[in-house]
């Protein structure tokens, strides 16, 4: 059998209004490339991406989901089995940020469990700024997520957003499997115990 070029395999969603970059966060982490005139998405996208966190190879498969409306039921399956949900607004759009927390709730009624990132983009547009880092670090607090700003413009912290979404994935798979560990020690534990003979 053949061994996986990889140490994890993680799902992760890109969601978020239309027109908030999440494909261009997407082409610049997948492809380092920008492109001014892409063209929304229609249902769903996705590219793969290898990438080295504290040495574990890990293979990110990423989904781009469309923002409009019209998509949502569509869209909306492919929350079902992620590992990782960014959820994406843009910086100089209070409409977008105001609507995160309508995309969170529609995320958790098919992944509740997932990991959540909130990625606050365009960082570049200084000028054009409407929703400040403080306002987007509380929010991201009270949800118990980390919050980070990208510019998929200029790369900035794209590529550091993908670093701490799947470190966090790492985490909790470790977790996971020492807690089963545990759990599978003590079963031995009981079963050794109430099987004894009495001849």
């Amino acid at each position: 059998m053949l061994k996986a070029d990889y140490d994890y395999l993680f799902k992760i969603v890109l969601v978020g209004d239309s027109g908030v970059g999440k494909s261009c966060l997407l082409l610049r982490f997948a492809d380092d490339t920008f492109s001014e005139n892409y063209i929304s998405t229609i249902g769903v996208d996705f590219r793969f991406k290898t990438l080295t966190v504290d040495g574990q190879i890990i293979k990110l498969q990423i989904w781009d989901t469309a923002g409009q409306e019209r998509f949502r039921t569509i869209t909306s399956a492919y929350y079902r089995g992620a590992d990782g949900v960014m959820l994406v607004f843009d910086k100089t759009s209070r409409d977008s940020f105001n609507h995160v927390q309508d995309w969170l709730d529609e995320v958790n009624k098919f992944s509740e469990k997932s990991s959540k990132l909130l990625i606050g983009n365009k960082q570049d547009s200084l000028d054009l700024t409407q929703i400040e880092e403080d306002l987007g670090k509380k929010y991201a607090e009270n949800k118990k997520m980390h919050y980070i700003e990208t510019s998929a413009l200029n790369g900035n912290q794209v590529s550091l957003a993908f670093e701490v979404m799947s470190r966090e994935l790492i985490s909790k798979k470790s977790n996971i499997k020492q807690t089963g560990n545990k759990l599978t020690s003590n079963t031995h534990k009981k079963a050794s115990g109430c099987c004894q003979s009495n001849e």
